[in-house]
């Protein structure tokens, strides 16, 4: 008697279990389908990502002899495409849309009218999740920001804008009609030797897979999470390109035949350790190995429950601190007003799949604060992942001690010492209500 209700209690334990168990069994089955689409904008755009005078024209283009770039220089070809890549998860009437993008940073003002888009075409999701690469070889051009154009991306250009949105559109289009009954499986793997800290501390090396499959194993899409900076290639590259994490992806998706769609992590504090095209070939080598070995180790849950949360963030009005961008001789309350061009909230999604969680960060978050809040997340779902710069972009998010610290990422964090702590604890948040969706 007391061997069977041990058993019985055993087998509660399983059901009750993150994203197994009464949840997954009860609800609906997994449907999922992804593409991919070439995005890549005319040979001419400016590249965004770097501000300096090695990408800077010393003179605008005053005459307009250049249609495509006024503050910086013209791009000179393409080295590999730019691509926009799409997966759509449904369950029952849940419905997600993941679109993982080679672009420096997403654009609020995008979201919504590629939702727009969509919806006038009879597509409407739970969650619309955006997320950039952070490649600093991408196009600019694409923002309507006057502040950001200036900084990093080009003056406004509407074909750009159009080029990209035209095939987010239509990724997402032709992922939602060939959804089919899926699986998923979640893996972690680890990569040490390509990053670098900014500010000497532990670095993050794990990545995470998410494999969707169909129901016979045939692959669909494969989600992939590492944070690392897309900045290989330096400023004095005029190519576009996806920098490493394209062409990790375009090496997953030879392998597997499906789209690959690569999300950051919280990089806040992370650098390449290699740099130019031959750093960009050993690290994207690295990095695809271990992301197809992971996928081959792990193993397709039976059924998959998918719940999504969506929250507004209400940040502290944005300031640059002169002292963390000039140096210490300035006192720490020497500060400049940024809200006419930085958010004062932004959009924070949470996915959960399976028995992992995934939750937005509208910037760069520090790499101990997003270890965190997976620390949290795996404790409630057993695998979780942050993926930051997704649909918006806010600059960087520190812990208080690196906030203090002058430096450009310290400069480049415009929400005070507790706006890193503050992102986290939201995140955490998300994490939690994803749970209580059960």
């Amino acid at each position: 008697m007391r061997r069977a209700l041990a058993a019985a209690f055993a087998l509660l334990a399983v059901a009750l279990r993150p994203g197994t168990g009464e949840s997954a069994a009860s609800g609906p089955p997994l449907l999922a389908g992804a593409r991919a689409v070439d995005v890549t904008p005319p040979t001419g755009v400016a590249l965004a990502g770097y501000g300096g005078m090695g990408r800077r024209r010393l003179v605008p283009d005053l005459l307009n002899r250049h249609p495509y770039a006024f503050w910086f220089k013209p791009s000179r070809g393409v080295h590999d495409p730019i691509v926009a890549r799409a997966l759509v998860l449904q369950s029952g009437p849940r419905r997600v849309l993941w679109i993982a993008v080679d672009l420096i940073g997403p654009d609020p003002e995008m979201v919504s009218e590629l939702r727009e888009r969509l919806a006038a075409i009879g597509l409407r999701y739970d969650a619309v999740i955006l997320a950039a690469s952070h490649t600093h070889s991408g196009p600019g051009g694409f923002s309507r920001s006057r502040l950001f154009g200036f900084l990093a991306l080009d003056s406004f250009v509407p074909a750009v804008r159009e080029r990209i949105l035209r095939g987010m559109t239509e990724a997402a289009w032709d992922a939602d009609r060939a959804k089919v009954p899926a699986r998923v499986g979640v893996g972690r793997g680890e990569v040490r030797d390509v990053i670098r800290s900014r500010v000497g501390l532990p670095l993050d090396p794990e990545v995470g897979v998410l494999k969707v499959v169909r129901t016979d194993g045939r692959p669909i899409a494969l989600l992939w999470n590492y944070a690392i900076h897309g900045t290989l290639l330096g400023k004095q590259n005029l190519l576009l390109s996806g920098d490493v994490t394209g062409a990790a992806s375009q090496e997953l998706e030879r392998a597997l035949g499906v789209p690959a769609l690569y999300t950051n992590g919280a990089v806040g504090d992370v650098s390449p350790a290699l740099r130019g095209w031959p750093g960009v070939r050993q690290t994207a080598d690295a990095l695809a190995r271990e992301v197809l070995a992971t996928w081959r180790r792990t193993p397709v849950e039976r059924e998959s429950a998918l719940r999504a949360v969506s929250d507004r963030l209400h940040l502290p009005p944005p300031r640059l601190s002169l002292r963390n961008c000039l140096g210490r001789w300035l006192p720490s309350g020497l500060t400049v007003g940024m809200g006419w061009g930085f958010p004062s909230e932004a959009e924070l999604v949470g996915v959960a799949v399976g028995a992992s969680a995934w939750v937005t960060v509208p910037g760069e978050l520090q790499t101990r604060l997003g270890q965190a809040v997976k620390a949290e997340g795996r404790r409630l779902f057993g695998h979780a992942f942050i993926v930051g710069i997704s649909n918006d972009y806010a600059g960087y998010f520190l812990a208080p001690e690196e906030y203090a610290r002058p430096s450009y990422i310290a400069c480049a964090s415009l929400y005070g010492e507790a706006g890193g702590q503050l992102v986290a604890a939201r995140a955490t948040e998300i994490l939690k209500k994803l749970r209580e969706e059960r």
